[in-house]
């Protein structure tokens, strides 16, 4: 299933390559012949709102700013332990590669941090365009060590068990050995800070896709259309997936409308020229976020502000459907597919992939 929200065709201007250590390279590279004169880019704020939250244009005093804000993103050890003659190979060496991690603690007293989204997300050479592909949480794949009650090897489980039993270097092994594809950075994303950044908007307009019970909504239920969604609300929507039919492939649909909405109303609201809502803004945005320790947050964000709320295209890791594994209700991964997919976001060739598979493009 794909969401294009804007086919990003070849052709288009290319940027300069991307510094493998992610820093910034070769700034003077042609801008879109509509791009203004003498006027700060589009900003993608990436790292919080599951990897590319579109603000606009913005001043020198925006920028530093954002440059203070460094030292208060909390960083992660994303990589420890990883060897690197068992990583994948990094096939494309402009690309960039970003595992997203939604996070959530839903019990109360659980400390267990549950990972109810996990998305590869692929900006290619040309960093004027992205691909957000969700990644089931009930995939049933291999995690490449078990907890030690469990002998502590390779098993079979729901890929998110990854992160429950190692954190984010285990689901960086696991991501990498189901794709194929070398994760270069990784963002972990707060639910609960994610609905500060939607306070900050004063809520956000979801294109709600079909009937929506929460004691949240007003009446009970939300119908299908356009509706007004607080960060409670948001949240609730973003989470459940037992009243629908389709579970899991509702909830990632629904997660991936919140984020079109959230960057819509940035965009739309022109935050970057309000000095306050900036401030908020970018604010609740560093503190609903962990990044490896090797991403520098101003520098991924100036790499990437040529892309706007327009320039992603949303997608779901192929599936096969539902099935059982003993009392375990699991998504099985469309293996044949999903090796196609994964070799062309490997081989930055997702506009190859994108033209040959129209038939995965939806308008939800």
């Amino acid at each position: 299933m794909v969401e294009k929200v804007r086919p990003g065709g070849p052709g288009q201007t290319s940027r300069p390559p991307w510094d493998p250590n992610g820093h910034l390279a070769g700034l003077g590279g042609r801008r879109r012949r509509w791009w203004p004169r003498r006027r700060w880019a589009q900003v993608a704020a990436v790292i919080a709102i599951l990897a590319f939250v579109v603000i606009g244009g913005v001043g020198l005093g925006s920028w530093l700013y954002l440059r203070s804000l460094e030292n208060q993103v909390d960083k992660v050890d994303a990589f420890q332990g990883l060897q690197e003659e068992q990583r994948p190979v990094r096939a494309a060496d402009s690309a960039r590669n970003f595992l997203v991690v939604g996070k959530d603690r839903s019990e109360p007293g659980d400390n267990v941090s549950r990972t109810d989204t996990i998305m590869l997300v692929h900006v290619p050479h040309s960093r004027d365009r992205a691909q957000l592909i969700s990644i089931p949480r009930d995939t049933w794949t291999t995690i490449p060590q078990s907890l030690p009650e469990d002998g502590g090897g390779p098993r079979k489980a729901k890929i998110n068990a990854a992160y429950a039993w190692g954190g984010a270097p285990l689901l960086v092994r696991t991501i990498e050995g189901f794709t194929g594809v070398r994760v270069d950075h990784v963002v972990v994303v707060d639910f609960a800070g994610f609905g500060k950044v939607i306070d900050v908007l004063d809520g956000v307009d979801v294109t709600v896709d079909k009937p929506f019970k929460s004691d949240l909504a007003p009446g009970g239920v939300l119908q299908p259309g356009v509706q007004h969604m607080n960060s409670a609300l948001a949240l609730d929507y973003a989470r459940q997936r037992k009243q629908f039919t389709d579970g899991d492939y509702s909830r990632m649909r629904h997660q991936q409308a919140i984020i079109a909405a959230v960057m819509q109303e940035a965009s739309r609201k022109g935050i970057m020229t309000n000095p306050t809502q900036l401030k908020d803004f970018l604010g609740a945005t560093a503190g609903a976020m962990q990044v490896d320790r090797d991403l520098s947050v101003f520098d991924t964000v100036w790499n990437l502000r040529q892309i706007r709320s327009a320039d992603l295209t949303m997608l779901i890791s192929p599936t096969t459907g539902t099935g059982m594994v003993g009392d375990q209700s699991v998504i099985f991964p469309d293996l044949a597919a999903s090796a196609k997919l994964f070799a062309a976001v490997k081989n930055d060739r997702m506009d190859d992939w994108l033209t040959q598979n129209p038939t995965a493009i939806n308008g939800n």
